[in-house]
């Protein structure tokens, strides 16, 4: 779920969010794992925080309980201040690595290339890697900018600076593909995550969406 906010006070209130989210004080049926976000200015892959912007991930052990939970009164007071949001809802097609020692999304669909697809990644920088990691971020973020294919993207993050997630969503999964293994700047990004380690912890998952609610992502 993405939410854009506007206006100092409503914007307050969300980062209020951050740390006393409404999913602490309400049990949430067949929730598993939950982390609310905050995200990065510009198209998002910024140290520099985006205060309008404001992310939320939930996985569920079912459909039907993660529409309850999208009509509850918890999520209704995210949406109450928010000028636009949009709820992604997707099916995990595989993923791995651990989110806080946790590997919160389970394989449970075939990968698709035609199919709409987005991506989640998350990891933890390393503090003695963090410059290094910060310097190569705004080349491969440029690089994503109007590439074919992308729908929208987002860089997330738990913390600045040290807790990173980003979320991508693909009109196909080939056109996805492309990017990945084709873009030159991601792929040395790549390459350098492998040769430097600059993670203590990383995850990656692919998921096909099979509905997008709300008025923010174009889908």
């Amino acid at each position: 779920s993405f939410f854009e906010y506007q206006g100092l006070k409503n914007r307050w209130l969300a980062l209020g969010r951050m740390g006393r989210s409404p999913l602490k004080l309400v049990p949430t049926q067949g929730l598993t794992f939950w982390r609310p976000l905050g995200s990065g200015s510009g198209n998002g892959f910024s140290i520099w925080p985006d205060w309008s912007t404001f992310g939320l991930i939930t996985v569920f052990k079912s459909e039907d309980l993660a529409d309850l939970f999208l009509n509850s009164r918890t999520i209704k007071q995210y949406e109450a201040t928010a000028s636009s949001h949009s709820h992604v809802l997707m099916h995990n097609i595989k993923a791995h690595g651990k989110w806080s020692k946790q590997e919160p999304f389970i394989s449970e669909i075939a990968f698709d290339e035609n199919k709409p697809l987005a991506v989640i990644t998350r990891a933890t920088i390393k503090p003695s890697m963090a410059l290094k990691f910060w310097r190569n971020v705004p080349s491969v973020s440029k690089s994503m900018e109007d590439h074919e294919g992308l729908i929208y993207s987002k860089g997330i993050g738990e913390w600045p600076i040290f807790m990173q997630a980003t979320f991508s969503l693909w009109k196909s999964g080939r056109d996805m593909m492309a990017y990945a293994y084709q873009n030159e700047k991601h792929a040395a990004m790549v390459k350098k995550t492998r040769e430097l380690g600059w993670y203590s912890e990383e995850l990656f998952s692919r998921v096909h969406p099979f509905d997008v609610r709300g008025n923010l992502i174009k889908f």
